[in-house]
Order: C-alpha cells, then structure tokens, then sequence
C-alpha cells in the first residue's frame, strides 16, 4: 500500500485548489449559504467543464473512470473551499450509487446528464429516527396495479429541494431480517404527492424534510432487485462516510493554515502569540489531527478502491476524523481569541462545516457501535 499521490492525483488536487481559489472565495461561500438554493450554477457549470461531475464514472457513462481515491483528492478541496452545493448528494450518493446497481439504460441516460451538469440528484434515506441502520427504514413502497405507491417521510436530505431527481430508499416487504425487504426507488423529485421543506442547520447546507404521499413510480424506477436493496445501501454509505471524512479534513487543514498564520502574525505583549508554549502546543495538537485524519481516509479510500472490505476501516475513519476535526476547529478558535467568535471571520465557516458533517452519515456514537460490532462478533 502507497498512500502517496500519483503524478495525475497531484495535478487534480493542485488545479482543484487554484480553482476553488478564485472561483470560490469565501464571500461566494457566504452567499451561496444565504440563498435559497444553496448553490451557484455557474460556478457548477465551470465545475461541470473540468469533468468533476463525472471524475469517478466510468468512460462509457461519459466519466473519466478515476478511482475512489481520486475522488477523495477532489472532496478534501471541497472541504479546503467551505464549497456548499449538491455535489455530494449528486455524484457521491447518487450517481456511483447509479453506476454500482442502475440498469444499462439507466446508466446510459443518467451518468451523462450528471457528468454535464445537467442533473441534480438528493439521496432520500434517514428518517425521523436519524438512524442509518435498516431497521430504521419505515418508509413503505406497496406494489399496486404493476406500480408502486411510495409514502413516508425522510428527513435530513441534502439538497432535495433544488434535486430533479430523488433516489429513495423504502421497504417493500417485511421480514423477521430487517435487511431484507429494502429497495431503492430513482423518481422525478416533481412527482405527484411530494413534499419537501428546508430546514435550518449548524452547518448551512440545505437538509430538507421530504415526505413521499402515495407517489406513484413503476418498476423502471428500481434500482438493482427489489427486497435486495440493503447491500447497495450500505456501499453507498461506506463511500459516503470516507468522503465525508476528506471533506472534513479538508476544512481542518484550511483552519490549522489559519490559525498558524495568525500565530505569526499576532504580536501580544510585544511577542508573536506563536511565541508562546500554550499556543504552541495548540498548533501542534491540531496539526497530530490533521495528519491522522488525512491517513485513516485516505487508508479507508484506498480499501474501498482496490474493493477489499472496509467496514471496519471506514468506521474507525469516520470516529476518528468526526472527533480530531472538531478538536481542530475548536482550537483554531481559542488561537484567534475574541477575533474568531466574530460571526463574519472565516474559522466559523470550517468550524460549522466541520460539526455538521461529523453528525452525517452515523455521528462518533453510531460508528464506536459499528466497530464494536465488529470486534466483538
């Protein structure tokens, strides 16, 4: 195993970060966060010209074919960035979701509409119980008259309200085994019976609320076999989990920089404050968490790519990053002092980014499970 980057994975992180440099200063980010859509199309459109969008597909879907990993490079950039937006919901849970259990022609219609920019997608699977375990699912999909009637409600969903399509995740049968009996729905986000609200979040992204009324989809709209749904689900989140982590420590490292910077930079009682051993150490200390963060993703991105099995590995990554960023972002507060508690300096934007991510796809407590689970089986 080689954690280094390639000469190719290189030039993607150096041209992603000089892009996010211009294209997306912190005031486009501040923006973006206060409007209704959450976005900038024409910052995703230019996005959509470096081929970002379908950086992990494959050739004959209109993608690159780039690994897991590379994508990762790309996600931690995000995260360097504070780039709000539905890339995550579109291209990391939906479209690879699409490319591991979509039919030929929905591979063949979808992909490229998402590769080009042209298609937003939103990921519809937590529920009011907050839990990713499938037991939690109680959304119901009833087979009528050759269609299914989908009712439920999903909260969480990121990006659903500017989404063209949802990819929904409800039970369609039951079973003594709560794994079994899961199936996963592709719908227009525009059907009949749909709801969605926008809920307000720590971290500025846009989670809504959507709930599903009798929606009406037949059975080209299931991805992979029906009632076998669960083992999708669950790639889908372990990809999910270790991008999350790249993001995190993407954001971690923006505010480790930031903070060292002012440490040279602020003089307090005629001395840099870097000077000084407590401040010294704080750096420090982040720095340890920065680096491990980075090393436990990357390690769990690589098992995902060469496809070994990374349960195990994506859990302790995603308990790991969860924590260490938090403290990262907490300390890079205490360094600026009053300075960083002022809600227009940039350290909220990666401490707000940082909290809410580490609460997406299974907190500290749910992955100390997850890995308990497995120590212990």
């Amino acid at each position: 195993m080689n954690l280094g980057l390639s000469e190719e994975q290189q030039m993607l992180q150096k041209s992603a970060r000089d892009f996010f440099e211009k294209e997306c200063p912190k005031s486009l980010v501040r923006e973006m966060a206060r409007s209704e859509a959450g976005h900038d199309p024409q910052l995703w459109q230019k996005m959509a010209g470096l081929g970002w969008m379908g950086l992990a597909f494959p050739d004959a879907c209109g993608g690159s074919g780039g690994s897991f990993l590379d994508l990762v490079i790309l996600l931690e950039e995000m995260g360097r960035a504070c780039l709000p937006g539905p890339y995550f919901s579109t291209v990391v849970l939906c479209g690879l979701t699409i490319v591991d259990a979509g039919s030929e022609e929905l591979k063949k219609t979808q992909l490229p509409l998402i590769a080009r920019g042209e298609r937003l997608m939103a990921f519809c699977l937590t529920e009011p119980s907050a839990s990713y375990d499938a037991a939690a699912i109680a959304a119901r999909a009833t087979l009528q008259d050759g269609h299914y009637l989908v009712k439920g409600t999903k909260l969480f969903i990121n990006d659903a309200h500017i989404a063209d399509d949802l990819l929904c995740v409800a039970r369609t049968s039951e079973s003594h085994d709560t794994d079994q009996g899961i199936t996963l729905f592709l719908m227009d986000a525009r059907s009949p019976g749909i709801a969605c609200t926008v809920l307000n979040t720590i971290g500025l992204d846009k989670q809504c609320e959507v709930v599903f009324n009798d929606v009406s989809v037949g059975n080209e709209a299931v991805l992979g076999n029906p009632g076998h749904g669960w083992p999708v689900v669950t790639r889908a989140l372990e990809r999910a989990a270790v991008g999350k982590c790249a993001d995190m420590v993407g954001s971690a490292a923006a505010a480790l920089e930031m903070s060292t910077s002012y440490a040279r930079e602020r003089v307090q009682f005629g001395r840099p404050i870097g000077s000084f051993q407590a401040i010294q150490h704080y750096c420090a200390n982040m720095a340890v968490d920065v680096e491990a963060s980075r090393i436990v993703t990357y390690y769990a991105a690589w098992r995902i790519s060469e496809g070994l099995p990374c349960a195990m590995d994506v859990s302790i990554a995603k308990h790991w990053v969860n924590e260490a960023c938090q403290r990262v972002t907490t300390l890079g507060h205490q360094i600026h002092g009053g300075l960083g508690f002022c809600d227009d300096h940039d350290m909220h934007l990666f401490h707000r980014r940082v909290r809410g991510s580490s609460l997406l796809l299974g907190d500290t407590t749910f992955h100390q499970k997850a890995i308990a689970g497995e120590l212990l089986a």
